[in-house]
């Protein structure tokens, strides 16, 4: 069924005049007239009987009348679904206390009005992918792994340098210096289970561990975070890494101490990743977000690994 039609048969309707509808339409009388008869032709009624005060419903038009309005309902709100701005601003954070989160949720402080749907994709193939079917708007990963370059489309801009901090328990060797150099972790035994071999984890953990001999254990089953903080807090021997702005909260009775690494500071790059053709507005203002607020990258004390794309 012809949908222009439809309308112009409800705009003649409210209006009581062809002239009337063609006025509101924007179109001419002519055209009115032509998609009333189309229409009819196709529903093989008269819909409207003309009179010296304009167009009257037949009784086939006070019929069709309630569906024909029933169709346009539907029709904007099948449009309306995949208008851009319609539909939130979906966005993804890896996890809920990762420096990502919070990212997410300073911006919606700044911005209150949009509406956001965050996500959490672990796995950075599986984000780019949704970037590009349009299934999310925006993802925060470390850009770009070694040997897998953007996919064409795929845009992206640094927005944070986290630092990295040594945890410890309250009986280990390091527990209470005010920081640590990266030379002074050599030797000791850092716990970091759940890294996936491929992952950008995996390959920004390989490449630190490469450059200033550190020893970086993944074994054992991923619990989650309460039982890494519960062995840290009991094994003398063991420390692990985390980021500066992840947010874990532990009972006061484990002791742990979060320590500062430095000479240089091991940072991870968090870039946020779009894609270039995506049309949802509140897409240019998290950019414009960032853009204001993301500070710049200290090279000279901080270390990243080579691949990480600094744009």
């Amino acid at each position: 069924m012809d949908f222009d039609a439809v309308r112009t048969f409800v705009a003649v309707v409210d209006t009581g005049r062809f002239q009337d509808a063609a006025a509101d339409l924007s179109i001419t009388q002519q055209a009115v007239s032509k998609r009333v008869a189309g229409l009819e032709k196709d529903l093989a009624v008269r819909l409207f009987t003309r009179t010296a005060r304009g167009a009257r419903l037949t009784i086939d038009g006070q019929a069709f009348l309630p569906h024909a309005r029933e169709l346009l309902r539907v029709t904007e709100r099948a449009v309306a679904s995949v208008r851009p701005g319609s539909r939130p601003l979906r966005v993804d954070v890896i996890a809920s206390r990762v420096a990502a989160s919070g990212l997410m949720r300073a911006f919606h402080r700044a911005h209150p009005e949009i509406e956001l749907d965050v996500v959490m994709l672990s796995d950075v193939e599986a984000a780019v992918a949704a970037l590009a079917s349009g299934a999310i708007d925006a993802s925060f990963r470390a850009v770009a792994m070694p040997g897998r370059p953007l996919p064409a489309g795929i845009e992206s801009v640094r927005v944070l340098d986290e630092p990295l901090q040594l945890l410890t328990g309250p009986a280990h060797a390091l527990a209470d210096a005010r920081s640590v150099t990266v030379a002074q972790l050599a030797g000791h035994r850092i716990w970091m289970p759940g890294i996936v071999p491929g992952t950008e984890w995996a390959a920004y953990y390989d490449d630190l561990v490469a450059e200033f001999g550190l020893t970086i254990e993944a074994t054992g089953p991923n619990f989650g975070s309460d039982a890494l903080l519960d062995t840290i807090a009991d094994t003398p021997a063991l420390a692990t890494f985390m980021g500066e702005h992840t947010r874990l909260v532990w009972p006061t009775g484990h002791g742990l101490r979060r320590i500062p690494v430095t000479d240089p500071t091991p940072v991870y790059p968090h870039s946020l990743l779009w894609h270039h053709i995506n049309p949802h507005p509140a897409l240019a203002a998290l950019r414009a977000h960032f853009a204001a607020t993301t500070a710049g990258h200290d090279t000279a004390e901080t270390w990243t690994p080579a691949w990480v794309i600094s744009r």
